[in-house]
């Protein structure tokens, strides 16, 4: 991916729209990422606003209000960024996306308002749901998904039940206002209810059993509360005058831009890291840290660290998915770099990261005996409703900065290892992983120490610290291409064909270290319940 310089040429052709607009909502950021429709390794300009979940009523969410007005901020920002690179303002564009963090539960009566605040993907409360839904449907049915959600809801008798006509993911509702469709990407609606990758849309047999078990709990058969279903490439509408005006209060932009599919964060990251065939994976790291791995055969058995998923195109995906990344870490050296600037010499926060990182490097393989638990929040994989951060050594350890900020990385990949451990089991095949997230900007720190977490060669290309936004604004681009080119097609040629990519193998001595530090993790997996329960 590259970034153009200032010229004409970049201004006509975004004053006549030759571009496309993608828009994620993240857990802490909203991004805006502008690129040229014809080269879309090309970016143009970003807009950001940061925003952040509250824990109401013990369950995480967003207010809507908030989503608006993030929106508005991060679109705002967008314009402001184009203005003073190439003096014009957008006011249309070739098509737009938007993409958003996948699963939890927004529930609509039939008048379209909201019957309880958005419940986020990192709530648990969904254990019964779950473990009911797993065992009755033969596939692992997550906490955080959101069938789960609901029919939780419906077991604990939740009064707004009856009245649910409509629930989505967060992308499908910012969506439907925009546009006034009920529509979702197969990669985003895989995180609803189990989808049949043979038919790209919902598993019809599932759904028969699902009704069937459900009986009278739901107001209607669950087909009737589910969006459509739509693979990459297919026509999800167009900005309506009301969306133009929630996303551009200003009233520049206008109406009748087509929208492309709304698809959540996992699948704009397999996009932005050229992972969508079989053999191919990527991780995200974020708020959360997931990885995906395109499946060439289905698995042999139902795993509850593996969710079966899709790519965009609707192909069957093992995602693991842990609901605690680089939180802990940005907590650890936001600590430190409060510490620079009380000292007299503050620093910027990537100056901050490259040097803490690069630290890191000159720790012990094994982090000197120290151990990271990065729990914020529960964690399923692990079997956590709770989380609590929590640091532990033992008297013997090597406490050093270089030890503590190698175990916070680790930290951030330990529980990602245990669920690709079980992929490994399963005689999955991984050519190689690609890692895209902020914590991959500085080169070969993270991207290291993940190889030796996987065990697999992992890749960063350009676009790693760009993320879903551009992954969105990719898959929006697509929409001109889709009739002649399969998604593969189109970013083997249209997109990556130019972009450098940086593979770096597992070192043995950060396997062997990493490997006697995961056996301490799990080990101490006991104190941090233990911490989970008492604190």
């Amino acid at each position: 991916m590259t970034t153009t310089s200032h010229g004409a040429e970049v201004a006509a052709a975004i004053e006549s729209g030759r571009t496309a607009l993608g828009i994620e909502l993240g857990s802490t950021r909203i991004k805006a990422c502008l690129v040229d429709a014809q080269s879309p390794d090309i970016v143009l300009a970003t807009g950001s606003h940061a925003w952040e979940n509250t824990f109401q009523d013990r369950l995480w969410t967003y207010p809507l209000d908030d989503v608006w007005s993030g929106l508005q901020a991060a679109y705002a920002d967008l314009v402001r960024d184009v203005d003073e690179r190439y003096g014009v303002r957008p006011t249309t564009y070739g098509a737009i996306g938007v993409s958003a963090m996948m699963h939890g539960y927004l529930a609509f009566d039939e008048s379209g308002e909201l019957l309880v605040p958005f419940r986020t993907w990192r709530n648990t409360n969904t254990g019964r749901a779950a473990a009911e839904l797993s065992e009755l449907l033969e596939v692992n049915i997550p906490l955080r998904w959101s069938i789960a959600h609901l029919y939780q809801a419906a077991l604990d008798e939740e009064p707004h039940v009856d009245r649910v006509r409509f629930f989505t993911t967060l992308a499908g509702y910012v969506h439907e206002r925009l546009t006034g469709r009920k529509v979702l990407g197969v990669g985003d609606a895989s995180g609803l209810f189990p989808i049949d990758s043979a038919t790209g849309t919902y598993d019809a047999d599932l759904i028969s059993r699902f009704d069937a078990h459900a009986g009278e709990r739901l107001a209607a058969p669950v087909i009737e509360l589910l969006p459509e279903v739509l693979l990459a490439g297919g026509d999800a509408g167009a900005l309506t005058e009301e969306g133009a005006a929630l996303l551009d209060p200003r009233g520049e932009l206008t109406a009748g831009i087509p929208l492309c599919p709304p698809e959540g964060d996992a699948g704009t990251g397999m996009v932005a890291t050229h992972a969508v065939a079989p053999r191919t994976g990527n991780v995200s790291a974020g708020t959360s840290i997931f990885a995906m791995v395109v499946l060439e055969r289905p698995l042999t058995e139902i795993h509850h660290e593996l969710d079966l998923v899709t790519t965009p195109a609707g192909h069957a995906v093992a995602m693991v998915h842990c609901n605690n990344g680089a939180s802990e870490l940005a907590a650890w050296a936001g600590m430190f770099g409060r510490f620079a600037q009380a000292s007299g010499n503050p620093l910027e926060p990537d100056a901050l990261y490259d040097l803490l990182f690069r630290e890191a490097l000159t720790g012990a393989p094994d982090a000197g005996g120290l151990v990271a638990y990065n729990y914020l929040a529960g964690e399923p994989i692990t079997g956590l409703e709770e989380g609590r951060p929590l640091f532990v050594r033992t008297p013997d350890s090597a406490f050093t900065l270089a030890n503590a900020i190698r175990a916070q990385l680790y930290g951030v990949f330990g529980t990602l290892s245990l669920g690709m451990r079980v992929l490994a089991e399963e005689g999955v095949a991984l050519d190689q992983l690609y890692a895209h997230g902020g914590m991959f900007r500085t080169a070969g720190v993270a991207q290291r120490f993940l190889a030796a977490a996987v065990g697999a060669p992992v890749a960063v290309s350009r676009t790693a610290s760009e993320g879903g936004a551009w992954g969105i604004a990719v898959l929006a681009a697509y929409l001109a291409e889709a009739k002649d080119l399969s998604l593969d097609e189109y970013l083997d040629q249209r997109v990556f064909a130019g972009v450098s990519v940086d593979v770096v193998e597992p070192d043995p001595a950060d396997l062997a270290g990493y490997t006697t530090y995961l056996e301490r993790y799990e080990a101490g997996l006991a104190a941090e319940r233990a911490a989970a329960e008492s604190l």
